[in-house]
């Protein structure tokens, strides 16, 4: 039988282990340097002479202390280093967190974003957050958004159903981007829309903040690529317990395949509702296709 010494011992080190790793899971790894999450793969008649990378930034969440003006510079520093031919922005630009110090203005993260090169252009598509936790453009159901002005002021084109064609060694694919499917109410995405700018039988490369539309995608589609989730911000042992899905853990992380199809959920940089990430660090991800 335990002694008393024991059981007390025992249930202070239970407590000291839950104060270090809240401390963690709200201190140190949503702040820490984002890792670099690498990827390749050769897509379903991917042209064999076009080698393609994508330099991947998702869930940004523009709030101080947790994502300031100066965090930003230094991941897109970190993210310009990574040879990108293209870089993509997977939306939620705006804080969505409850618990925050200051707000970060849209023209602050987006002074730090037009530091961001690749030589293919830097493309972005819209998240909830840029709908939900922009007032105005909530109350009149349209843009130009918040995220929508910040982004044209640094020429950061922005994907709203559609698509555009791009070339690299002479072979063409295009990259289209859906819009989001959340706000500013459902139905606002329109995926058969997007894909009917695709013209002729290049790949394609698919933008979309939420990964839930994956089972509509059509396997005309090279590759998507989702956010969103972020990995569910709390993560043992590949499970996490909430997941922003209907599908729950099925799309929560990582690179998913799908009778032929390839899904890739970024676990993004940035924190939504509260501070907290634990066993999810913030990454980049870096997509080698070819």
């Amino acid at each position: 039988m335990i002694s008393r010494r024991g059981f007390l011992g025992t249930v202070a080190t239970m407590m000291l282990t839950g104060i270090a790793t809240g401390a963690y899971a709200v201190g140190i790894e949503p702040v820490r340097q984002p890792r670099v999450q690498r990827y390749a793969l050769v897509p379903d008649k991917w042209p064999a002479g076009l080698k393609l990378r994508l330099v991947v930034l998702a869930d940004i969440h523009a709030c101080n202390p947790w994502m300031s003006p100066k965090r930003i510079g230094e991941i897109c520093r970190q993210a310009n280093g990574l040879g990108g031919d293209m870089i993509l922005l997977l939306g939620d630009f705006l804080s969505g967190m409850r618990v925050r110090t200051g707000h970060v203005a849209p023209e602050d993260w987006a002074r730090e974003l037009a530091a961001l090169s690749a030589p293919l252009g830097v493309h972005a598509v819209m998240g909830n957050h840029d709908w939900l936790d922009d007032p105005g453009a909530m109350a009149s159901g349209k843009g130009p958004t918040l995220v929508h002005t910040a982004l044209s002021s640094i020429n950061v084109p922005l994907y709203d159903n559609r698509a555009s064609r791009f070339e690299k060694d002479g072979e063409g694919f295009w990259l289209a981007g859906l819009a989001d499917q959340i706000g500013p109410w459902p139905g606002f995405d329109d995926l058969p829309a997007t894909m009917a700018h695709v013209s002729d039988d290049a790949p394609v490369i698919l933008m979309a903040h939420e990964p839930d539309v994956f089972p509509q995608v059509p396997g005309r589609v090279s590759l998507t690529l989702s956010g969103h989730t972020h990995g569910g911000q709390i993560r043992l042992f590949g499970y996490s317990p909430v997941v922003p899905s209907r599908y729950h853990n099925r799309y929560a992380y990582g690179h998913i395949v799908e009778d032929d199809r390839n899904l890739i959920v970024s676990g993004g940089l940035g924190c939504s509702i509260l501070p907290i990430r634990f066993g999810s660090p913030p990454e980049i991800v870096v997509v080698d296709l070819g």
